[in-house]
């Protein structure tokens, strides 16, 4: 019985791979062909033809070669993406939108003051502020696995800034759409509202975000050129 796995090896030979994933392909064409060998041989076929029957299940090796290479550099691509942008992103969406959550249920919803009878409801400012200043920390989170990901600065932003996209899409696409569908709508917005609203929920939560990932790209950096001066 031919030695399927050197052969293949032998006609993939200079295939742009790494070492780990040339021998995985190799190893399961190899698995592949042997597999119709042995089939050929149980239905009675002699060895030769058993073995010219295994060969040409690849027609054009070289072609072959060409489309495991461009399969194996779209499925890295694509991984990289994930790692890099994808989960980074929605990470700090679920953790953004979780805290403002905890802070809403779990934080104080009633205060005394001195100068009222009865206990008064917080003011939203104060759940607001306190959400605002665990977004660095947020942002901080994703840029980290952003950059271990080997994130540019270029998709560690666009990661760190994504919570925002959701008020960013309702301010400029939904919120025009009430206004056209609903006069209720339109007659109580105007745009220094638009402003305030725009400024609350985009503008400062994003610079929180950003600013708590400029910190970790600033740190890494440090980190990396002390790293490099030791060496």
């Amino acid at each position: 019985m031919p030695d399927w796995q050197e052969l293949v090896k032998q006609w993939l030979k200079g295939i742009r791979l790494s070492d780990e994933d040339a021998a995985e392909v190799a190893k399961e064409l190899a698995d592949h062909l042997e597999s119709v060998y042995q089939t050929s041989i149980s239905d009675g076929v002699t060895e030769q033809a058993a073995v010219q029957r295994a060969l040409r299940e690849v027609s054009n090796w070289q072609e072959l070669r060409t489309k495991i290479e461009s399969s194996r550099k779209e499925e890295t691509t694509v991984n990289k993406r994930v790692s890099q942008f994808w989960f980074p992103a929605f990470l700090t969406l679920f953790l953004s939108q979780v805290a403002l959550m905890l802070i809403q249920t779990m934080g104080p919803t009633v205060y005394n003051s001195p100068a009222a009878s009865r206990p008064r409801m917080m003011p939203p400012n104060v759940v607001y502020a306190a959400w605002l200043i665990t977004l660095p920390l947020i942002g901080a989170v994703g840029a980290y696995l952003s950059r271990r990901a080997g994130g540019h600065a270029k998709s560690l932003f666009w990661a760190v800034a994504f919570p925002v996209f959701p008020f960013l899409a309702f301010l400029t696409i939904g919120l025009p759409l009430a206004m056209a569908f609903d006069d209720h709508v339109a007659r109580n917005v105007s745009l220094p509202l638009f402003l305030v609203g725009f400024s609350g929920w985009v503008v400062f939560p994003a610079a929180a975000l950003i600013g708590g990932g400029l910190a970790v790209q600033y740190l890494s950096r440090g980190s990396d050129a002390r790293r490099t001066a030791s060496v």
